[in-house]
């Protein structure tokens, strides 16, 4: 299949608000996606392309807007300045992922310039639109308003097959490529099923993790979840999790064989040795654990938050770390030791337990995780959990999370099984430009524009701006770190690409004209950073508005 043909329908996506014509416009290029690829494989020709059924991978990761590389090596600084464009379309998907993988492949002296070389030579085969799309890719910021959600529903759509049934398998698989290549590559919707069916939770490979809501507080998490505030009994019980401010890890132990992974499926594990060596301490021999992890101190006290994200940041260069970073981890290790707690057990011992209701995987979870185990509370009483949560806050955790016993573990959703409840108001917002401070700020980047993603355009609604919060050492981070994403200045306002994510608190919402999105956050401040999480998992303008 051409690049341009997935160009084109990038741009058929972007050009409608509609989810029912971007799903439609996705599942028809998917389609054609998968009957090239059969006549390719049936053919006998010379000619014939090769590895013909990777196609449906890649053009499923280039409209969810990724490349199927993590990391490139390449920067945006490096396409700047890009070869004058082809006039003619010839790049097809499988040439373009081929040159990115030998990209990411590129390691040790000269390796920048081989790939710098490569790169030249990938965007002067392409046309200018085609130049344009492979730059979004690359920049993570190629907004046509799709998501993953959205092309796991056009998968269902071009394959004739419940969406449910996708999305459980991509959740398990952990990623969308191979199961929409199952699944458009099976002889119609029966056999589609019976593929996706194949797909299971397995040891060692990381499963999309289940997400909460969020309620202002534990009674309208009560409600959510569907409990009644006046119920005090047993049979209506619920969970309630002390909410810790780490970063989500999903552990897997095989034997003596420990992978860790994070919240984006990154893997980690080479970066943790102590929570690997955890896992090995426990009694099960074969697991696969949900849960947090964070530097404490001597003391039992949590550390702040940057330096648990010091020890599990993934590296921006592709390749095997060096023997210098290697040893920059151990030195980190030594100093800002991890350690994990459990909330959820997804297998154990030879038996998958998501289908299976919380109170039960608790029981299994205490047995396997021992120490390990998050603290929570079980109850039926608002009061109780109110008063549960309040010595949380106290003892400086983040807040609670409210869970259903009744509840699978809904992977890769944000279901309705579990509800998060902070002390303040939060949002994840992308930060979209920075202004030059002035007085004791003056040199800085300070006054920080915030925007919420808007999943209908793929692009992100401003809600305000901030410079409070701020330490003199976040000051100084976020303006080499802002510089680094820069794509425009004016000498006052430098634009950047949205890819920067940051947790800000604010006192409540006002109606604004303006913003476009027609709201305006009341005082708000920075609380951190999240390099743990994507634009694309911040808040949304649709969340936002809810808050009013």
């Amino acid at each position: 299949m051409l690049l341009a043909e997935v160009a084109a329908t990038s741009d058929a996506v972007a050009g409608t608000r509609s989810r029912l014509a971007k799903r439609a416009a996705i599942a028809d290029l998917l389609r054609r996606a998968a009957q090239d690829a059969a006549v390719s494989e049936a053919t006998d020709a010379p000619e014939r392309t090769a590895g013909a059924g990777d196609d449906v991978e890649i053009v499923v990761s280039y409209l969810a807007g990724e490349l199927r590389q993590r990391r490139t090596g390449l920067g945006w600084a490096s396409l700047r300045s890009l070869p004058p464009p082809a006039t003619t379309p010839t790049l097809t998907v499988a040439a373009v992922d081929a040159a990115f993988e030998h990209m990411a492949g590129l390691a040790g002296p000269g390796s920048d310039t081989a790939r710098s070389a490569a790169a030249t030579a990938l965007f002067a085969a392409a046309t200018e639109r085609e130049q344009s799309f492979l730059r979004g890719l690359v920049a993570g910021d190629l907004r046509q308003g799709a998501l993953d959600a959205l092309v796991v529903d056009a998968v269902a759509e071009a394959a004739g097959v419940p969406v449910d049934a996708v999305r459980r398998a991509a959740m398990l698989c952990g990623a969308s490529g191979p199961v929409a290549r199952a699944a458009l590559e099976a002889d119609g919707p029966t056999a589609a099923l019976t593929a996706l069916a194949g797909f299971g939770l397995e040891v060692g490979r990381p499963v999309r993790p289940m997400l909460a809501q969020s309620a202002p507080d534990v009674a309208a998490a009560f409600d959510k979840l569907g409990v009644s505030a006046e119920t005090d009994d047993r049979e209506h019980q619920v969970s309630v999790d002390v909410k810790l401010d780490g970063i989500r890890i999903q552990v897997h132990r095989d034997g003596d064989q420990v992978r860790v992974f994070t919240r984006s499926l990154d893997d980690i594990t080479s970066r943790v040795p102590e929570i690997v060596a955890d896992a090995r301490s426990l009694a099960s021999e074969r697991f696969v654990l949900d849960g947090e992890a964070l530097v404490v101190g001597p003391d039992g006290v949590a550390r702040p938050f940057q330096e648990t994200a010091a020890r599990s940041a993934t590296r921006d260069a592709p390749g095997a770390p060096d023997a210098e970073a290697e040893a920059e981890d151990a030195t980190l290790a030594g100093a800002l030791a991890l350690r994990p707690y459990f909330f959820d057990v997804l297998h154990a011992d030879g038996r998958d337990l998501i289908d299976t209701p919380l109170r039960e995987r608790l029981v299994v979870l205490d047995r396997v995780a021992d120490s390990f185990r998050v603290r929570r509370l079980t109850t039926s009483s608002v009061g109780a959990a109110t008063q549960y949560f309040l010595e949380t806050v106290r003892e400086g955790d983040e807040g609670v999370v409210v869970k259903s016993l009744d509840a699978p573990y809904a992977a890769g959703r944000r279901g309705a099984g579990w509800v998060k409840v902070k002390p303040r108001h939060t949002l994840d917002l992308v930060v979209l430009a920075v202004e030059r401070g002035s007085g004791r700020r003056t040199g800085l980047l300070s006054n920080i524009h915030l925007g919420a993603r808007d999943p209908q355009t793929g692009g992100f609604v401003m809600l305000g701006k901030t410079f409070k919060g701020m330490t003199d050492e976040m000051l100084r981070w976020q303006t080499e770190r802002f510089r680094e994403l820069e794509v425009a200045d004016d000498g006052w306002v430098v634009t950047l690409r949205p890819e920067q994510v940051a947790e800000i608190a604010f006192d409540g919402l006002q109606r604004s004209t303006r913003y476009p999105g027609g709201l305006a956050l009341r005082f708000a401040r920075v609380l951190r950073y999240r390099d743990d999480k994507t634009a694309d998992e911040a808040d949304t303008i649709e969340a936002v508005r809810a808050l009013t």
